[in-house]
């Protein structure tokens, strides 16, 4: 499907206009601990946006916005004495004697302090994977010309500059990253998404040229030809030297997917604790699928036996049938934005009449995909940062390419059919990731902002999708309940697949089977996941996980509650901490020990 793109490239931070933490910090008096913690909260934000001025600018601080990062070995090690040096204070103060609100967000930058120095020391992804660079070189361009954060004329002044100094960045990231050490499919993807570095310039910069004076547009113009000009060394060097030297095994192994595992969940669940959730929940969904798929197939011609007790071969061949009703009703090869914008709209429709949460006031805009950011995911929903909450938000959908076959595109169309391009809908914008980021960038720390939690987020958007039925959403549609099943089952399969394939060696093929089979996901949808899933570590984790823990909280909270529940008033309430890991927000919502 996608992930949600709270983007943090490298390094993190934020700008020191807003405040650190939270409204409810502070209900009495703020200790010392609260005072020492903000302080250091404080330069951190600071010092980061400094090391990663493209982080500063799609997070709003846009006091960098003419600089880029020094992804230079230099560069590199002195971030990473900056975050050691910021760990060994924060661990000098006594957690127990801060708020709890700061005890929540020293979790969560200690976690991430971590995670980042593994990640530079240990794994050190800086001179294995070539992806980071790639969304730093593009993100520098697109976060300065997406959203109107600035008037036209200043954006394309800093554009100018940042123009100037990607060509030191690209030789920079030739410089540190090491051919032999970086995966196949990494190596594939970056030769594919490198040229969409040049779409920025023509798509978005070249045509606000002429807001400029004619001595800045030669400017421009010089540094479009040098940067244009560096693309294509770069993609010289892609094709020439990383990917004939690329040989790495894309495959992390347990120790490593252990450890990331940890710092993307801050979960107590490990990966033994996951796969077996995952596969009981395979049965459940499976089984539910099956009792939705007899009512879809009541009264249709030729439809397979459905009997109270079916076979196993039974089960399989009803719910295929059904699903297969649902794929004959799919969009043309070219209306994907227009089907996408119509099934917004419809979900919205749902919420504000059903009264489920408290919605934003603007629209969420449906676009293409960039080009530099295709070839990972289907769809996105891309929130601006926490400092420009009044900006778009944008749920990107990618095109089906133009290379593919009828073939291929009717087995994508198929899988993103009108009713399930309607479910991801839902999970992208209303009330999925597009509202909860709303919600999250209310709440008035920026450091909790910055740090937010990727399975929290993905979590919600999976349970907007189920509360959606649950509310009534296309009742009397048995084939939208089906296929908002299957997406439930793909994040499910997604946790089971991202570490059978990294820890436990399942092939391609078995992949194939496992999905197409028990997922009943289509050909190209199963084929994009194996790329998907070789280009990422846990993240496909966050969805089932994050799902697990909204069902659970939501639990507790109608028991304490008991007739008294209200479930806009929940929604509201455990959306209003920000987007933290689920068990802090629990625990932040019913008054429990933070732990």
């Amino acid at each position: 499907m996608k992930t949600s793109r709270r983007r943090v490239v490298l390094a993190l931070g934020s700008t020191l206009l807003v405040p650190l933490v939270g409204a409810d910090a502070f209900a009495q008096t703020p200790s010392r601990a609260d005072r020492m913690f903000e302080a250091l909260g404080r330069r951190w934000l600071d010092r980061s946006m400094r090391y990663s001025p493209v982080s500063a600018t799609t997070i709003g601080d846009h006091r960098f916005d003419r600089n880029i990062d020094d992804v230079s070995a230099a560069g590199r090690n002195a971030a990473l004495r900056f975050t050691q040096d910021t760990l060994r204070q924060l661990e000098a103060i006594d957690r127990a004697q801060l708020s709890r609100a700061n005890q929540v967000d020293y979790e969560l930058l200690a976690n991430s302090l971590r995670a980042q120095i593994w990640q530079t020391e240990t794994w050190q992804t800086w001179a294995w994977n070539p992806l980071g660079y790639q969304s730093l070189a593009g993100g520098a361009l697109y976060g300065l010309m997406a959203r109107e954060f600035a008037p036209m004329p200043q954006r394309m002044e800093s554009a100018i500059y940042r123009l100037e100094k990607i060509p030191a960045l690209l030789r920079q990231t030739r410089a540190e990253l090491q051919p032999a050490r970086v995966p196949v499919p990494h190596a594939a993807t970056y030769a594919a998404q490198n040229p969409g570095l040049k779409s920025i310039v023509t798509g978005m910069i070249e045509p606000n040229k002429g807001v400029l004076s004619a001595s800045k547009q030669r400017r421009l113009e010089r540094a479009i030809e040098a940067f244009n000009a560096a693309v294509d060394e770069h993609q010289a060097w892609i094709t020439g030297t990383l990917v004939p030297a690329a040989q790495a095994d894309f495959r992390a192994g347990a120790e490593v997917f252990d450890t990331q595992l940890g710092y993307t969940l801050l979960s107590t669940l490990s990966r033994q604790d996951i796969r077996q959730r995952a596969e009981a929940a395979v049965v459940s969904v499976r089984q539910e699928m099956y009792r939705v798929a007899k009512l879809a197939l009541a009264g249709q011609a030729n439809a397979p036996a459905t009997p109270d007790s079916p076979t196993a071969e039974q089960q399989q061949a009803a719910i295929r049938a059904a699903l297969d009703l649902a794929a004959a009703d799919r969009p043309a090869r070219d209306q994907l934005v227009e089907i996408a914008t119509a099934a917004t709209e419809e979900a919205r429709r749902h919420v504000q009449q059903h009264d489920l949460i408290t919605l934003p006031e603007g629209p969420v805009r449906v676009i293409l995909m960039p080009e530099f950011q295709r070839g990972f995911a289907v769809a996105y929903c891309d929130s601006p940062g926490p400092l420009e909450r009044h900006l778009d938000t944008f749920y990107a959908v990618s095109p089906i390419p133009d290379d593919w076959t009828e073939e291929q595109a009717v087995s994508f169309l198929r899988e993103y059919n009108n009713r399930a391009t309607l479910d991801i809908a839902v999970h992208e914008a209303m009330p999925g990731h597009y509202v909860q980021i709303f919600h999250s960038n209310r709440y008035p720390s920026t450091l909790r902002a910055v740090l937010g939690s990727g399975s929290f987020v993905e979590g919600w958007a999976v349970y907007a999708e189920e509360m959606m039925i649950e509310s009534g959403f296309r009742a009397n549609d048995p084939l939208y309940r089906l296929s908002q099943l299957k997406v439930q089952l793909r994040t499910i399969t997604n946790a089971i697949i991202d570490q059978a394939i990294h820890v436990d060696g399942m092939t391609q093929e078995e992949m194939m089977t496992f999905l197409t089979q028990t997922a009943f996901q289509e050909e190209r949808e199963a084929a994009g996941k194996w790329r998907r899933a070789q280009l990422s570590v846990t993240q496909l984790s966050t969805y089932f996980v994050g799902f697990q823990e909204h069902l659970e909280t939501r639990t507790a909270a109608r028991q304490r509650a008991g007739a008294a529940f209200n479930l806009k008033t929940y929604h509201d309430g455990v959306l209003a901490f920000g987007s933290p890991p689920g068990r802090f927000a629990r625990q932040l919502l019913l008054d429990e020990p933070i732990q």
